[in-house]
């Protein structure tokens, strides 16, 4: 399972700053890191246009379940309407507002069942077959750890995106930062993977796009653009701001790019999927903006709470 923020294109530099840097604070406590560290390896020939490479591991990383491409879920099964039969409606007033009708009526009362007992707090039994079952389902169920990421994708006219990447490892550690030549936004559509280090991992990831031609309009010292490190063409690398954490701590950042280089193709496609799918929305929704449908509120009052389920009345 995956939780993914999308944000979309922000309206200027100001906003995206802002933006983001609320939604940092939403994760793990933020602490300044600083160092270098890059990934590199040629094995892999990217897509035209790509600039992502891995580094050799000893495990291949693979992504879980399906990448959204913009396709709609089935719809929902059609909720049963409620309705108070006439003689069951003791009054009724109505009132027109934001376009709607809201009708308030006060019914006689239904009865309802008694809430249950609440079932005893048992002790998980300490026996040696309860711990084998136990260590055969931790065996076949591995841990899934959540990798919490922030994204802000820089995109450039006549040159490829780069992504300033904040990395929250977890367990009380610092954050890390780093520069990317991946675009994370195509990112955005990995839910959930299996990393380099066996591990398996959730994806929860805030992102949004600063469009830079539009940045290079603002007064000087309104903006200051940050530094981008220049990267090597070809397959894409990642380069971390201060000094370089443990190789482990790496091991789903580094993931993250052998997945961008070898499912490149299968991630921009989903991504242009979704890209048309949200602009179809937004087409059916100035062709047919939703009216406000009515509401029917229906209460009665009690003397005193239902008895719990057998303590009697």
């Amino acid at each position: 399972m995956i939780f993914v923020i999308a944000i979309p294109l922000f309206n200027n530099a100001y906003n995206a700053i802002f933006q983001m840097k609320t939604i940092v604070n939403l994760f793990i406590t933020v602490f300044v890191l600083t160092a270098s560290a890059r990934s590199e390896d040629g094995q892999v020939v990217p897509p035209s246009g790509s600039t992502v490479a891995p580094v050799a591991v000893p495990t291949a990383a693979r992504i879980l379940g399906s990448i959204p491409d913009g396709t709609p879920p089935p719809p929902a099964p059609l909720k049963p309407a409620f309705v108070v039969p006439a003689e069951n409606i003791i009054e009724s007033s109505t009132r027109e507002q934001g376009g709607r009708t809201i009708t308030i009526q006060k019914i006689k009362p239904i009865a309802l069942p008694a809430p249950p007992v609440p079932a005893p707090v048992s002790a998980l039994p300490d026996n040696a077959a309860f711990r084998e079952r136990l260590a055969e389902y931790r065996a076949n169920h591995p841990e899934t750890l959540m990798l919490s990421l922030g994204a802000t994708v820089y995109r450039f006219k006549d040159s490829p995106p780069r992504t300033l990447v904040r990395y929250w490892p977890g367990h009380g550690g610092d954050s890390i930062t780093f520069w990317s030549s991946a675009d994370f936004s195509l990112i955005s559509g990995i839910h959930s993977f299996v990393g380099t280090d066996g591990l398996t991992y959730s994806l929860f990831m805030a992102w949004g796009n600063i469009d830079t031609t539009r940045t290079a309009a603002i007064p000087a010292g309104m903006y200051h653009p940050p530094e981008i490190p220049a990267f090597p063409d070809g397959p894409s690398t990642f380069t971390i701001v201060g000094t370089p954490p443990a190789a482990e701590i790496l091991a789903p950042i580094q993931s993250l790019h052998d997945l961008y280089n070898t499912e490149f193709n299968r991630l921009n496609t989903a991504a242009e999927g979704r890209e048309r799918a949200r602009l179809q929305r937004e087409a059916d929704l100035r062709a047919n903006p939703p009216r406000p449908k009515d509401i029917v509120i229906n209460y009665w009052r009690t003397e005193r709470p239902a008895p719990v389920k057998g303590e009697g009345k």
